[in-house]
């Protein structure tokens, strides 16, 4: 098997497996949506809303939010805290979303969450947490998709939705791919 890069930045990250099996070509693409881990807000506590949209819908769209999540220095037991305070008339941006953490936050501004009317206030607290897309679809970092091009050479497309970069969605699912054959090693040899 031979990897050939045709394009790559911080966006599209486009390949071509070369010389391989349909297994391994959907392998990848598998373990690049479900086992690729990234930070999405999880948990909503609403303290004031004075909106005409229910608490779990305003809950639902912040969870939606791509937030950056760094290459190295997390574990599954991050909480990473994020506060909204806002009072209308406006339109709210992701950009409002306020934390501490240096390197988890909003992967794009200019995400409208709602509008607010003269006088309505929206006052809430959400905490990212570290999973897979096997939880939710919120921690999806991109779409991956490929092509088959001859009988053995698939050609991928990579596309972030700004969680991390696309070259690392796929190097972070070949990190997968090893760790789940290490375990698979393991139980065969208890066998």
């Amino acid at each position: 098997m031979k990897i050939e890069v045709q394009e790559s930045n911080d966006e599209v990250y486009k390949f071509t497996l070369k010389d391989a099996q349909l297994g391994y070509a959907n392998a990848v693409r598998r373990a690049a949506i479900n086992s690729v881990k990234s930070f999405a807000i999880d948990k909503v506590t609403v303290y004031e809303n004075t909106t005409a949209m229910f608490d779990e819908f305003i809950a639902h769209r912040i969870g939606l939010i791509p937030l950056k999540t760094p290459a190295k220095g997390t574990s599954d037991t991050d909480e990473i805290l994020f506060t909204l305070d806002v009072t209308g008339p406006k339109t709210v941006l992701s950009e409002e979303l306020e934390t501490k953490d240096k390197d988890v936050k909003v992967a794009n501004e200019k995400i409208p969450i709602i509008k607010l009317g003269d006088g309505q206030r929206l006052r809430l607290d959400g905490k990212a947490i570290l999973a897979s897309s096997t939880k939710h679809s919120k921690f999806q970092p991109g779409l991956i998709t490929y092509d088959q091009q001859g009988e053995k050479n698939y050609e991928f497309y990579v596309e972030s939705f700004g969680q991390m970069p696309p070259k690392e969605i796929i190097n972070k699912a070949f990190e997968a791919i090893k760790e789940e054959i290490k375990e698979l090693q393991k139980e065969s040899k208890k066998l």
